[in-house]
Order: C-alpha cells, then sequence, then structure tokens
C-alpha cells in the first residue's frame, strides 16, 4: 500500500467534494444505478466479468484502467448502445432508477433518452448552436415556442457555454472551438434532463485549459445529474470524482471514495496502477 505522505505530487487531491447524504456502497449518495453479476461478450468473448457495484445519484464516479479493460464497455451497457450492433450481449441486472434496462421489454429508444452520452470526440450536429441543443427536445416533443428557447438557454448555461455563444446562436456548432463543441454536446446531452450523463474520454482531444473548463462544468452538473466518467487521466479522476472504480481485464478490482482509492488502495493491482508500475 502507499501512505499518503508518498503519494506524487501530480496525484495531491483535493479535499472530497460534499455529497448528498445516503446509503450507495461506496459512501457516496443514495443509489442511482445498481448492477448486479454483469457479464458482456462480444460473440463468445467476454469483455466484462461478473461486475456488481452500484452508482450514487447526484455524484461524479470515475473509472480508470488500462485500454482494453472493459471501462467504456460498461458504460456502453448503460444506455444498451450495445444493442446496435451485432453479437454483442449483455447478462445480469442492470438498475436505473429500480427498472432493470437489460428486460427485453424495455424501449430502448426512451432508455438512450434518459441515460444522456457525451464522447470522447466533440460530436455536434451540423446544424447551428442553438438547433444543436433544441434537437432532443424537437425530437421527444418536449418543449416548444418560448419555453425551447428557455430549455435551449438553462442548457448553455449549465454548460458554461451561454456567455461564449450568446451572440452566436444561429452560427454552425461545428464552427465552435474544441472546447466549445464538447460544452455544446454537453448542454444538448443535458438539455433533455436525462436521469445519468455518461462521459466517455470527455477531454483526451482537448487542450488543458479547456479541459479545466469541462471539469468545472462536471463539478457544478454534479448537483444535478448523476454522472459516470471513464478517463486514463488519473488526475482528472482524482480531480474531479467523489468515487473512483478501478478496472482491469473486465474485473471491477475496487471501488471507493476518491480520497480512499489513491491513497490507501486495498488491492495491490490498484497500487500498481496508480504508481505507474504498470498500464
Amino acid at each position: 500500500m502507499m501512505p499518503s505522505s508518498k503519494i506524487p505530487k501530480h496525484l495531491k487531491l483535493r479535499p472530497p467534494v460534499p455529497v448528498a447524504q445516503g446509503t450507495a456502497e461506496s459512501g457516496a449518495g443514495p443509489a442511482k444505478i445498481e448492477i448486479r453479476s454483469l457479464n458482456f461478450y462480444y460473440g463468445e468473448v467476454r469483455a466484462l466479468s461478473d461486475i456488481s457495484m452500484t452508482i450514487a445519484d447526484r455524484a461524479i464516479t470515475a473509472f480508470i484502467g488500462p485500454s482494453g479493460c472493459g471501462k467504456s464497455t460498461l458504460l456502453r451497457v448503460l444506455n444498451r448502445m450495445y444493442a446496435l450492433y451485432p453479437h454483442q450481449r449483455a447478462e445480469g441486472e442492470v438498475r436505473i432508477g429500480g427498472e432493470d434496462i437489460l428486460s427485453a421489454t424495455v424501449d430502448v429508444a426512451d432508455l438512450r433518452y434518459r441515460i444522456g452520452m457525451v464522447f470522447q470526440r466533440p460530436t455536434p450536429f451540423p446544424m447551428t448552436v442553438f438547433e444543436n441543443v433544441a434537437f432532443g427536445l424537437r425530437l421527444h416533443a418536449v418543449a416548444r415556442g418560448a419555453e425551447l428557447h428557455h430549455r435551449v438557454e438553462a442548457a448553455l448555461r449549465e454548460a458554461a457555454l451561454w456567455d461564449e455563444v450568446k451572440d452566436m446562436l444561429n452560427k454552425d456548432g461545428r464552427s465552435l472551438s474544441g472546447g466549445q463543441q464538447q460544452r455544446l454536446c454537453i448542454a444538448r446531452t443535458i438539455a433533455v434532463n436525462p436521469d445519468v450523463l455518461l462521459l466517455d474520454e470527455p477531454t483526451a482531444a482537448l487542450d488543458p485549459i479547456s479541459t479545466l473548463r469541462i471539469e468545472e462544468t462536471l463539478q457544478a452538473l454534479r448537483e444535478k445529474f448523476c454522472i459516470v466518467i471513464v478517463t486514463h487521466n488519473l488526475q482528472q479522476a482524482a480531480r474531479v470524482s467523489h468515487v473512483t472504480g478501478f478496472m482491469y481485464m473486465g474485473e471491477l478490482v475496487e471501488m471507493g471514495l476518491s480520497s480512499a482509492i489513491f491513497t490507501t488502495p486495498k488491492d495491490r493491482r490498484t497500487d500498481d496502477y496508480i504508481t505507474g508500475r504498470f498500464g
């Protein structure tokens, strides 16, 4: 184990951000996602092995681990994106808000409306800034007229982008900078008020200043959403998350408060990864 006095300077932690009171396994807020005995297969290859955990609401949960360990696969299970591809299947139980989303009776289109996802590279649609954010609201007919404009502005404000684009709402969203595009994608996702916000390496393609803006945005959004982020950046996981899970070879090795995972991990594999001995 690694005593706190020996933590590398680049991984020194800020005090944990307080979260809502509750009884999630990791000691954060009340459970939003409950996963039991989850296995996932690409054809005959098992990519996730017997995963069980709870993920807290109104908190940021980060998953770390080497490439190919199953982090991104786990995210794609949470909104059943894998169903878009043949020969991929999940077994077990994944409950979000009490509903088992792996059930054959689940409306997958509705599920993806409720479980928003932001990818590694910004993916603004070929339309204006305003229409990018309004897209989901129009698609699901949840707002129109003045209400639509109010929801778009609110989402842009929550994504810390309003002041930068309020005078260019009719400009092509793809013309924004990389960091602005990613915050635009976050605004588009949160405009429909999802139950869960998933982010897969959301700052991997961004410069340090843009990365900081995204991290600050996530800290503000966690007051409202259950946020799950996958990142290879250990410093980022230490900075933004309240709870961290370490995954290795398709298994969840260890999960707990980030302050504990990065200072006194219980499993030697976690310690080896955090200190750079492998991965």
